[in-house]
């Protein structure tokens, strides 16, 4: 990893780049706050090592510049002070510092602090990867347009409703609200191995060919049920393994792959369900055209208890001006127009 470390004392950075050196990152040099907050706009550092005090442009400043900046990812800043009262800590972190190192320093406490937050960078990697899987499965069906965004969009609405609710107060976390928002779009990964011939027909499947679309349920939790065999510390691959199985259950038992009936559905499934049908309710597909909202809402609320979890129903009714803001911020032209019409009548 590249780090950019800012001081202008020469014996402290050189103290820094050898420590940094010999942990194998590369360190980049800054003499003051404004060559660094520069090589930063330039890009290429993702994590800043930062004295506190510097002449014009102190370590503060420095972290509520970036903090500004219109730059490609995260940047991670850790800032190097000799202060360690709480009052600075409440300051440095408030100015946009992540992290702090005292002086003087340790190299290995140095080289685990640039651990932890190699770490916490890795994090928006991973989300930029599995969307990347998921869009990989998307771009197999062009026709769908802005599907998994906006499905991600509508599983976090319905699931932060479910997280204010006191009966799913246990089950529904904010870290839970996150992941469902970042796995959602992995609902149909396993589309990837179904054929083109069944996966783009332009018009209905027949039965036969329906059967073999249902097989992208167990693909897909097969897929991640491998990725977790390999990597059995990674809770979010638990997540999205469980919504691609049973985002086509039914509450009513009568859904695939495995007629799982009520809360036997994970509710990661059940959430998913809601969302990814109203999406294709409310989406023109190459056999229907856009349904409006309100006539997706009719056929959501008749599914009450059949199709869908009633209390996903009831999160639904609540929350429709918020999925209709996100229907309306990611929909094509033609379909917009199905939905302007429909408010105008």
């Amino acid at each position: 990893m590249r780090v950019l470390i800012a001081d202008d004392d020469a014996v402290a950075l050189e103290t820094l780049s050898y420590a940094l050196t010999q942990a194998g990152h590369e360190p980049v040099i800054a003499h003051d706050g404004r060559e660094a907050l520069e090589l930063v706009r330039e890009g290429g550092c993702r994590m800043v090592i930062s004295d506190w005090i510097m002449p014009e442009l102190d370590g503060l400043e420095l972290c509520r510049r970036i903090r500004e900046l219109d730059v490609q990812g995260y940047v991670y800043i850790i800032l190097l002070t000799a202060r360690h009262d709480t009052q600075d800590v409440v300051t440095g972190l408030s100015a946009g510092a992540d992290d702090f190192i005292t002086k003087p320093f340790e190299p290995a406490e140095l080289c685990v602090r640039v651990r932890t937050g190699e770490r916490i960078l890795s994090l928006e990697t991973r989300d930029v990867a599995i969307f990347a899987m998921a869009k990989l499965a998307e771009s197999r069906d062009p026709s769908i347009g802005e599907h998994l965004e906006r499905m991600r969009c509508y599983s976090r609405i319905l699931a932060d409703h479910l997280a204010r609710r006191r009966s799913f107060l246990d089950q529904v976390t904010s870290d839970y609200v996150r992941l469902i928002y970042l796995t959602s779009p992995m609902h149909d990964i396993g589309k990837v191995g179904i054929p083109d011939c069944v996966l783009l027909k332009p018009g209905r499947l027949n039965n036969h060919e329906f059967e073999i679309m249902k097989t992208h349920t167990t693909i897909g939790a097969n897929m991640l049920d491998a990725a977790m065999r390999q990597y059995p510390g990674v809770g979010y691959l638990r997540l999205a393994r469980d919504i691609a199985q049973t985002h086509h259950e039914r509450f009513d038992g009568t859904g695939y792959p495995d007629g799982l009936v009520g809360t036997d559905i994970p509710l990661c499934g059940r959430i998913t369900a809601v969302a990814d049908v109203y999406d294709a309710l409310t989406s023109s597909r190459v056999y229907k055209d856009a349904f409006s909202h309100e006539v997706a809402r009719s056929m959501i609320l008749n599914e009450t208890g059949k199709h869908f979890d009633p209390e996903l129903v009831k999160a639904f009714v609540r929350c429709e001006d918020q999925l209709l803001e996100v229907l309306e911020q990611h929909t094509d032209a033609d379909d917009m127009r199905v939905h302007q019409a429909a408010n105008i009548r």
